[in-house]
């Protein structure tokens, strides 16, 4: 099955829109997630790039880590620099990403899309160093044997059950 971002979409909502109030929408110019000011009479969104899956899952796995008062905030509250962040910005954003994407990948291989490891600084010219390539795999392995965060585990089984029909998880 090909990715579709819009699926995405719809799993989402199936998820969580009723229990959480919350939508996953596309087209942003720039990822964001921006609680309903409006109560419970619009539901809080998950925004994501253009209509790229890789970004909807990304923002998805911020999401699903960001605590109840994080997701009061505007984007959960949390520090960005911009691309072409300098070397001790880029550490500080290693540090803050490594969870994000080791739950970025476990969704990756929940819908059979491949997972690429985003340093997301290419106006520097830095890549993804091999110290933020290894916390991501020691975040994932942590993750893997202890178990998914609850909502991360609720959207994890509904990919894997609309992309290969099992959501055991094995």
């Amino acid at each position: 099955m090909e990715p579709d971002s819009k699926d995405l979409e719809r799993i989402f909502s199936s998820c969580f829109e009723a229990s959480h109030s919350t939508v996953l929408e596309g087209g942003g110019d720039e990822p964001l997630y921006l609680p309903s000011a409006e109560g419970d009479s619009a539901p809080n969104r998950v925004v994501y790039r253009e209509d790229y899956f890789a970004s909807a899952l990304h923002e998805v796995a911020h999401w699903c880590l960001a605590g109840a008062d994080r997701r009061r905030l505007e984007d959960y509250g949390y520090w960005y620099a911009p691309d072409g962040r300098d070397e001790e910005q880029q550490l500080a954003f290693e540090r803050a990403e490594a969870r994000p994407q080791a739950l970025e990948s476990i969704f990756s291989d929940a819908c059979g899309f491949a997972f690429n490891l985003s340093a997301d600084n290419l106006a520097a010219g830095m890549g993804p160093t091999s110290r933020f390539a290894d916390a991501v795999a020691a975040e994932r392995k942590v993750f893997l044997e202890k178990g998914l965060p609850v909502r991360a585990d609720r959207f994890c089984r509904a990919l894997r059950l609309y992309y290969s029909g099992d959501d055991s998880g094995d």
